[in-house]
């Protein structure tokens, strides 16, 4: 095969690199220096070559420009267009798009035009002793970990879970080279048109770069135990996540959810409240800088990974820190 070089759909919107691109251009740049290639950037949009140098200080040695109004916002079709014509003029060897809405609606599109395979929701990537792509990724509701090859179809493709990957400090000594390749887009082919972007009023939850996390499980008892997290979290300036034993039992809705089946994230602080610590949901916080843990149970497999743990009955442990925060902040004005 004459493919080579490892490639990344470096998604934007509203003129800004998502944080995902730059994690998994991190994990490409790992998997180029195994391979001993090169990393490129795909990047779409209408007036977006700006961001080329962003892409480069964080990795990429080449970054591939497609603008085109038609590029501006999203579409299925011309995102599909413009990404299989860089495919089939580049025959990359390895391509990744983030597990985002739109990553996970381009990649399995691109997949089928191209002809290939495509794993979804990877949270590990590596190469193999033949040079193949190592796509690992939960399987049976977290209870496995598969690893997929695709040894026959290229570009080996993957989708990859946002804050899995670590993304490489900014590196403004880095130098690189931007391509400006052009599509022929036709209008006639989008079957979508974009009249108005209207934002959710809906407050989402954003785990993934979140600073602090105070998370609930199982030991909570009653979904109101929430609102004492709740507590806890805006004390501190957090958010609030979850086990998957919270969200299946329907104390919170799933975009809370840590965990293999939720959401991979590391925060500086994460606080585990009545969290047993069950191996899915260890793999989605262990890569917190510090991890709190408050249970019942002292040998509950949470305090394995935990830097600080605390013995005891949760509603009892959260206001008294709660309080001391408080106490602390009181102290702090008055200075």
């Amino acid at each position: 095969m004459d493919n080579k070089n490892v490639w990344i759909f470096a998604e934007q919107r509203n003129d800004k690199i998502m944080n995902v691109a730059y994690e998994i251009l991190g994990a490409a740049r790992r998997l180029a220096d195994k391979r001993n290639c090169e990393v490129y950037a795909a990047l779409l949009g209408d007036h977006v070559e700006h961001l080329a140098e962003g892409l480069i200080q964080h990795g990429a040695d080449k970054v591939c420009v497609v603008e085109d109004p038609l590029l501006r916002v999203f579409t299925t079709d011309a995102y599909t267009d413009a990404v299989e014509a860089i495919i089939k003029n580049f025959k990359p060897e390895i391509f990744l798009y983030g597990a985002t809405t739109i990553g996970r609606d381009l990649a399995p599109r691109v997949a089928s035009r191209v002809h290939t395979g495509l794993t979804a929701d990877c949270t590990g990537l590596d190469i193999d002793e033949d040079g193949l792509l190592l796509q690992i990724r939960p399987a049976f509701g977290g209870n496995l970990m598969a690893t997929i090859k695709c040894p026959e179809k290229r570009p080996q493709m993957a989708t990859v879970r946002p804050g899995v990957m670590e993304k490489l400090p900014e590196d403004a000594s880095r130098s690189g080279d931007v391509i400006r390749f052009n599509v022929e887009l036709d209008e006639n082919n989008i079957r979508t048109k974009i009249l108005q972007i209207v934002k959710e009023a809906k407050r989402t939850v954003n785990l993934e770069e979140a600073k602090i996390i105070v998370s609930g499980g199982r030991g909570l008892k009653t979904p109101e135990g929430f609102k004492l997290i709740k507590e806890l979290a805006d004390a501190l300036g957090g958010v609030v996540g979850a086990s998957r034993a919270a969200v299946d039992s329907g104390w919170i809705s799933s975009d809370h959810q840590v965990g293999q089946t939720g959401k991979t994230v590391k925060p500086e602080l994460y606080i585990a409240c009545g969290i047993s610590g069950a191996i899915q949901h260890l793999a989605g916080m262990s890569g917190s800088r510090t991890i709190v843990a408050i249970n019942m149970d002292p040998n509950a497999p949470i305090f394995k990974v935990a830097d600080y743990g605390i013995v005891g009955d949760l509603y009892k442990v959260i206001p008294m820190i709660i309080d001391e925060i408080k106490n602390a902040k009181d102290a702090s004005s008055v200075l």
